[in-house]
């Protein structure tokens, strides 16, 4: 369906006849990434450790669309046989969506941190989409296209709203995401990040210790876009655009889907004015 207005026409967004690898896309963001690749047409590949869940996801889909693989991204071994099981089976990768990631503890004291649980955290977040990313580049550049994306955060901008260990992973993506775009660009591969504020996961609601309503009501009550709660869907919506043929000259791009949330500190209280 197509809408004109001032002679601008407006068409959805298609992924049709494109092949997708969505790490951790078993629940949460990846979940719902899938979900909206496939409705605009394209064939997923699910990368995930949560092999029951990846299953069952992947009938759910349907598995014309579907599939699952078990991967572990701190396994090099695993990622190559993901990106290589997504070639056989499609002939083909064009959008690799690096998105498995932890949050590991929630101590916000790096003096009181443990150095397991940061290189646990680093290890997932951080060089699993080194791993995915290398391997994605292995495939696409001899296609002379392809888009890369990852999760980052707003920690992947701002301190102070995670763990040391989680910050750091999130702001070494951004670098990661910046020298691959500046390496891949040559060969027509576009490179880039989605760095979402809170989003009510089963990661972090587990997390948190916190329900999906209770959390997501948290995270309003700290935001600065009043009225509207961020969602998985809503994130999926911003990769689909990174990953479609509509971002087809952005590439090197942090977009963050915070609600503005990273232009000022929230916890100075500057910019929360009332009616009275």
């Amino acid at each position: 369906m197509l809408l004109v207005m001032s002679g601008i026409i407006f068409g959805t967004v298609s992924l049709e006849g494109k092949v997708a690898l969505i790490t951790g896309g078993a629940s949460g963001i990846g979940e719902a990434t899938a979900k909206i690749f496939t409705r605009h047409g394209a064939r997923v590949m699910i990368a995930d450790v949560q092999d029951d869940k990846g299953r069952a996801f992947c009938e759910s889909l349907g598995s014309s669309v579907a599939s699952y693989i078990h991967c572990d991204m701190t396994d090099e071994s695993h990622v190559r046989d993901a990106v290589d099981a997504a070639v056989s089976r499609h002939g083909k990768l064009d959008i690799m969506f690096n998105n498995a990631g932890i949050a590991g503890s929630l101590c916000m004291q790096i003096r009181k941190s443990e150095k397991a649980d940061f290189e646990r955290v680093v290890g997932i977040n951080l060089v699993g989409s080194y791993l995915g990313t290398k391997h994605a580049a292995r495939v696409m550049i001899p296609a002379r296209r392809g888009s890369i994306v990852m999760t980052a955060s707003v920690a992947s901008v701002v301190p102070g709203m995670a763990s040391a260990a989680y910050t750091c992973s999130k702001h070494g993506m951004v670098g990661l995401m910046r020298s691959a775009a500046l390496e891949l660009g040559q060969f027509g591969v576009r490179v880039n990040c989605v760095s979402p504020y809170g989003v009510a996961t089963p990661m972090t609601t587990a997390g948190f210790g916190m329900g999906v309503e209770e959390l997501e009501e948290f995270f309003h009550e700290h935001a600065i876009l009043k009225g509207v709660r961020l969602k998985a869907e809503d994130v999926a919506e911003a990769v689909l655009f990174l990953g479609s043929e509509e971002a087809k000259y952005v590439s090197g791009v942090n977009l963050l889907v915070d609600g503005g949330l990273t232009i000022t500190n929230p916890s100075h209280g500057l910019f929360r004015y009332s009616d009275v």
